[in-house]
């Protein structure tokens, strides 16, 4: 078995997820409501979690949704749900930023309206971007190799650890 060089446990995970919420809500205190758009899977697992915060520590209205595109040939995105994004604010999460592709391409949909505000947030953030693309939200930043990936397990609902390969 290859092992792993774990850069985040669960127990950090957990608490970066919270700094993540808290940062969310310090710079949209005066927002009605927060649209969270959560990059399937572990995007959407990690938008879950930061959605559960949110409700416990703010009065801010959360609305989920889950955007589903193909990482190697995102030209189109599927939305879980139809909205009106005009004058929302929306934040994107995703568990990496990597090159800042994915994340790029999953604006796509929501740039046929005119938000108020996008923000971006991710677990980690890797700092080899190839698209024009900063992370508003980040749990931990990492330099990494441009051959090492940064990983996160997901077991169900639970994200377990991240590490890199």
């Amino acid at each position: 078995m290859e092992s792993k060089n774990v850069i985040l446990t669960q127990d950090v995970i957990d608490k970066k997820i919270k700094r993540i919420a808290y940062e969310i809500y310090e710079h949209n205190s005066e927002e009605p409501e927060i649209i969270l758009a959560g990059i399937w899977d572990r995007g959407t697992i990690l938008a879950e979690k930061i959605a559960a915060i949110l409700k416990e520590i703010s009065p801010i209205r959360i609305k989920m949704i889950e955007l589903k595109l193909d990482k190697q040939h995102p030209d189109t995105v599927q939305i879980s749900e139809s909205l009106d994004f005009n004058g929302k604010v929306v934040i994107l999460v995703d568990d990496v930023a990597n090159s800042g592709r994915t994340m790029l391409y999953a604006l796509k949909p929501l740039l046929e309206f005119l938000p108020r505000k996008i923000q971006t947030a991710v677990l980690v953030d890797r700092k080899h971007k190839s698209f024009p693309l900063s992370v508003d939200f980040v749990g931990h930043s990492l330099s990494t190799t441009l051959q090492e990936m940064v990983m996160v397990d997901v077991v169900g609902e639970e994200i377990q650890s991240a590490y890199l390969q």
